[in-house]
C-alpha cells in the first residue's frame, strides 16, 4: 500500500493515565431537602455549600464536593426514569468492609428499603434508590490481589447473593 500526503498516519490508541479518578457526580433532584434528609442525614455527607432550595453540594471528609444535588431543571418534577438511557446507579467506594457495614447498619437504622445486595467478587456491594428514585451503590473493593482472575489473567467478576447478616457483624460499634 502506497501512502501519500492524504493518507493520515495510524493514531496510537489513548489509554487514560491510571491515576484518574470521577471526580464528582452531579444529580438533579426533586427536592433539595429531601435529598438532603437522604445522602445528609442517611448516609452522612457533609454539606460543603448550599444555595437555597436550588442546589447543594455534599462531600466525604471535607472534599469540597463529591455529589452535587440541584432542581435546576427538576424542582417538584418526576422521578428517574428507570427505563432508557440516563445513570444507571452512582457507586460511593468505602475504604474498608467495617466502613461498609456501618453504613448498611446506618440504612437499617433508619429503616431505609435497599433493593440489592451482591458479592462481585472483586467488590461487595448493596443497592438502593435516593428519593428520586436515582440508582445508589454503596461498595467496598476487595484488595486486587483477592481478584477472581481467569487463565489469561482477565478479571472474572461475578454475581452472588451478599450475607448481609455476617457484613452486619463487622459494623462498628
Amino acid at each position: 500500500m502506497e501512502i501519500t500526503a492524504s493518507t493520515p498516519a495510524p493514531v496510537p490508541a489513548y489509554v487514560v493515565p491510571a491515576q484518574t479518578r470521577i471526580g464528582h457526580i452531579h444529580l438533579q433532584v426533586t427536592d433539595i431537602d429531601k435529598a438532603l434528609g437522604f445522602y445528609r442525614d442517611i448516609l452522612g455527607f457533609q454539606v460543603m455549600q448550599r444555595f437555597g432550595n436550588q442546589a447543594a453540594f455534599i462531600s466525604a471528609g471535607g472534599y469540597h464536593h463529591h455529589i452535587g444535588l440541584n432542581t435546576w431543571n427538576s424542582l417538584g418534577g418526576p422521578p428517574a426514569r428507570k427505563q432508557g438511557a440516563g445513570l444507571f446507579h452512582t457507586a460511593i467506594l468505602y475504604a474498608t468492609r467495617a466502613e461498609l457495614a456501618g453504613a448498611l447498619r446506618q440504612l437499617r437504622a433508619a429503616n431505609y428499603p435497599i433493593t440489592g445486595a451482591a458479592d462481585h467478587g472483586v467488590s461487595e456491594a448493596i443497592y438502593l434508590d435516593d428519593p428520586d428514585g436515582n440508582g445508589v451503590e454503596l461498595y467496598r473493593d476487595r484488595p486486587r490481589e483477592q481478584w477472581p482472575l481467569g487463565p489469561d489473567g482477565e478479571v472474572q467478576m461475578y454475581t452472588r447473593a451478599l450475607d448481609l447478616n455476617a457484613l452486619l457483624a463487622e459494623a462498628p460499634q
